[in-house]
């Protein structure tokens, strides 16, 4: 939880610098989260490439692993839909790009911030740190009542780094192969399938 709180506490300083327009002109019309973005995807590429495991795990991965990714993406895109008809302000594509973050709040708000403007950007950074805070304080619960898949399903692509650990201990071991599996091609996807909702 803590990697989450700085990320919020940086988001909410950023605000306050923002509003007493402490940062000089040039830098505030400068289009620096696009260089952020360009250097946030090397560095994913770098932590994906560079893990030999995860290229082990995903060399041998079968059938059975590979669908729960593909449930979770079912999985959410379903919860979205239903939930966005309660939502005034925010239609089923957009619904649909914010889930499409998979818990990956950094890199989908900054994606969602560029294509569909700000506001909508700060939405999917909130919903997606609720998604990764969730899984580490309710894990137990989902566990007992949905399975030992449940919290990797709600993990996202978190579930190969930070909710990996609380996953682990009440899933067991054998789990944390499918978790690190899920959580490298939810991570992969989710550039691809967040501009392909907004731009369809």
């Amino acid at each position: 939880m803590k990697n989450s709180f700085i990320i919020v506490g940086f988001f909410v300083l950023g605000v306050f610098v923002g509003l007493i327009n402490l940062l000089p002109q040039v830098l505030a019309k400068a289009d620096l989260s696009t260089y952020a973005l360009y250097i946030l995807m090397f560095l994913v590429g770098v932590g994906i490439g560079i893990d030999k495991k995860a290229w082990k795990i995903l060399k041998n991965a079968n059938f059975k692993i590979m669908l729960v990714p593909l449930t979770v993406i079912i999985g959410t895109a379903i919860g979205v839909i239903i939930v966005s008809i309660f939502l005034k302000d925010i239609n089923i594509r957009q619904a649909l790009a914010i889930g499409a973050g998979y818990g990956y709040y950094s890199l989908s708000s900054i994606f969602i911030s560029k294509i569909s403007g700000e506001t909508l950007g700060v939405v999917a950074l909130i919903s997606n740190i609720l998604r990764e805070i969730i899984t580490l304080l309710v894990t137990p619960i989902f566990v007992k009542y949905f399975g030992k898949i449940a919290p990797i399903a709600s993990g996202g692509a978190t579930a190969m780094d930070t909710t990996l650990p609380i996953i682990t201990k009440f899933s067991g071991k054998e789990y944390a192969i499918i978790s690190v599996f899920s959580g490298i091609v939810l991570t992969v996807l989710v550039p691809f399938l967040v501009t392909f909702v907004l731009k369809i």
